[in-house]
């Protein structure tokens, strides 16, 4: 039997981990470092093209890491992974000579990739296996497709993510040979509940360093400031956010900033100028992270219609900041914001979609008290759910469950 609190002999692969980059990778260093405190960790990784060696950023860590040869081809790299399939056949040939010459590990867990759509290396080794938190497979309301016509072909390959879950028998016994399964929110166990075999448990994939000192800005004298924070694809949905805000009328009242960049943005544009909105919808392109947080100290509302999110760092920074959200009511987002810091709208159909949103702002709008009793509860939850230092330590008691449950079963 092993004590609670005993440093555990822990196998983390991850496809990605990386302090320089954002998302997963970025996500995935947090993880690796903050459980190596903890544990003594092994961690299998690859080193990205035109990236620092993970090995050189986890000194003290024993790092196991490949190139990741195929992955240089920037948004359709990130989202499909060509060299995954290379990376599994090197850890998973790892492991296998690694418990050969009686090398011993408590568990092994997958951190990333993050999609539901890649099986483990380490499943099927005799050893405890924990994978993710997974998320994603989010399919997006039939009546949104007409104009998600408009996303790369690629993207659109997500939609064999539900087929692969029936189908491909490695993805399938990875999660079945899983003694837990992480899903960044409830909706992912619906997801995998055909070939979960063991338990699942919600654990977002991110969080915050700190609650940061919020110093509010007045801003100009009657101006709501809302904002939005990420990249300008059809499915994040701020031509349905320009739609709402376009209804709203009292213009002066608000201003709209949007930081970000992508192959939405001119549709967006457009729409702005069509509802006569242009002079109070901003957009500022891609922008440093410190310059985020510039904007958010002075937004009074965060404006994150993503209909097919399976998270958002982004959202979980404004949340922190006290800037109460709008959000679809879908994946991660709908997860993160409860009623008390913020609204969830249904995503049922475009029209309806903006004209709930707008309901939302204009409610908002006329209530600053509201505002700051939501941006209170926001920081609050961030606090108690969402700070690395306790999610580390909550990762660490799933471990040792782990470990004695399945002692207990031998």
């Amino acid at each position: 039997m092993i004590a609670q609190g005993k440093r555990l002999r822990v196998l983390l692969i991850t496809y990605g981990c990386d302090a320089t980059d954002v998302g997963e990778a970025w996500s995935s260093f947090r993880w690796v470092t903050g459980l190596s405190r903890l544990h003594d960790v092994t961690v299998l990784t690859s080193r990205w093209f035109r990236r620092p060696s993970p090995r050189s950023q986890l000194p003290g860590v024993r790092v196991v890491e490949w190139p990741a040869g195929l992955d240089r081809f920037g948004r359709i790299s990130s989202m499909l992974k060509p060299g995954y399939l290379l990376f599994y056949f090197r850890a998973r040939n790892w492991i296998r000579r690694a418990l050969a010459r009686g090398e011993q590990f408590d568990l092994i867990h997958q951190i990333s990739p993050l999609a539901i759509r890649y099986p483990s290396p380490g499943a099927g080794c005799g050893v405890p296996l924990i994978l993710g938190p997974l998320g994603g497979s989010i399919d997006a309301p039939s009546t949104f497709r007409d104009e998600l016509k408009s996303l790369p072909w690629y993207t659109r390959l997500r939609g064999l993510d539900r087929w692969r879950l029936k189908h491909d028998p490695w993805l399938r016994g990875s999660i079945s040979s899983a003694s837990l399964v992480l899903g960044v929110a409830p909706y992912v166990r619906a997801i995998v509940a055909g070939s979960l075999r063991g338990r699942f448990q919600v654990m977002s994939e991110t969080g915050v360093e700190s609650l940061p000192k919020v110093f509010r800005s007045t801003g100009v004298a009657g101006e709501v400031r809302m904002l939005f924070v990420g990249r300008l694809t059809r499915s994040k949905g701020v031509r349905d956010a320009i739609r709402a805000l376009g209804s709203l009328g009292r213009k002066g009242r608000w201003r709209f900033d949007i930081l970000g960049d992508g192959e939405d943005r001119v549709a967006c544009e457009h729409e702005a100028r069509l509802l006569g909105v242009s002079e109070y919808v901003r957009f500022h392109g891609q922008v440093p992270r410190s310059v985020v947080g510039e904007f958010l100290v002075q937004a009074d509302i965060f404006l994150f219609p993503s209909f097919r999110e399976p998270s958002g760092n982004a959202l979980l920074e404004a949340l922190a900041f006290g800037v109460p959200a709008v959000v679809a009511d879908t994946g991660g987002p709908g997860h993160v914001v409860t009623e008390e810091c913020g609204f969830r709208v249904a995503a049922s159909d475009p029209e309806s979609f903006s004209f709930e949103l707008a309901d939302a702002l204009r409610r908002l709008l006329d209530d600053p008290k509201l505002r700051q009793r939501m941006g209170e509860a926001a920081r609050k939850r961030v606090g108690d759910v969402f700070l690395w230092r306790n999610k580390i330590v909550a990762m660490s008691e799933i471990y040792h469950d782990v470990v004695k449950s399945s002692c207990e079963g031998k």
